[in-house]
């Protein structure tokens, strides 16, 4: 409800993820509860998620479902996350803004004359606005930082292949800077627990050519 509200308000959210009921019941079936056990979690655009379309931005995706969720979406739902919602970017992803001709001009909830950054965009406008408490975007020259930053909130980027970008529709271009999938909150404690989630033994397992090293709390109290 709050994500609807929010995004009438600013357009970040473009798509609503089917299944999330069925995947609480199935949750509270399990005996293991995860670190993020029944959290809902905001998607960028171009994280994959089954049944779903990952745009970039561009119309030449529209038309191509995804037969399978990412390695990220996988192990958040593992750890008892419930992904929601699809967010907002600019066209291509290589953009401080976050428009594009598909889903339109995604407003900065604390200001609508302003921008609220890209290329995560829709993420920091969903999460400043009240519509998500914890969210995943990715960031190559600032597209985590830059709308952490322009919304008020804080933002992750982890070290290059720390967390496997597997199925991720972002190889659009050859970078020579690495692209990383990270976490987007309005706290670093929230940050913190989902790096902490995500650095698990199913994350290492399914694509191993992630460094199998957990979270280290003793850094960031340091």
């Amino acid at each position: 409800g709050e994500a609807l509200e929010v995004t009438r308000e600013v357009n970040c959210v473009i798509d609503f993820i089917h299944g999330c009921e069925d995947q609480l019941q199935k949750l509270k079936k399990q005996k293991e509860k995860g670190l993020l056990y029944g959290i809902p979690i905001s998607i960028k655009d171009h994280i994959n998620c089954k049944g779903h379309v990952s745009s970039g931005g561009m119309v030449k995706f529209l038309g191509q479902m995804k037969k399978e969720d990412s390695i990220i979406v996988q192990v958040l739902k593992s750890q008892g996350a419930i992904p929601f919602v699809k967010t907002n970017i600019p066209q291509t992803m290589i953009n401080y803004d976050c428009s594009n001709l598909i889903f339109g001009q995604t407003l900065n909830p604390l200001n609508h004359q302003k921008s609220p950054g890209g290329s995560s965009g829709g993420e920091g406008a969903l999460i400043a606005g009240g519509g998500s408490i914890l969210g995943i975007g990715s960031d190559v020259a600032g597209s985590i930082r830059l709308p952490s930053s322009f919304c008020g909130l804080c933002g992750l980027k982890p070290t290059g292949d720390r967390i496997s970008p597997s199925a991720c529709s972002d190889r659009i271009f050859v970078l020579a800077v690495t692209g990383m999938l990270g976490p987007m909150a309005r706290d670093v404690d929230s940050l913190a627990l989902c790096m902490k989630a995500l650095l698990c033994e199913e994350m290492f397992w399914l694509d191993p050519t992630v460094p199998p090293i957990p979270f280290d709390e003793e850094v960031r109290l340091r």
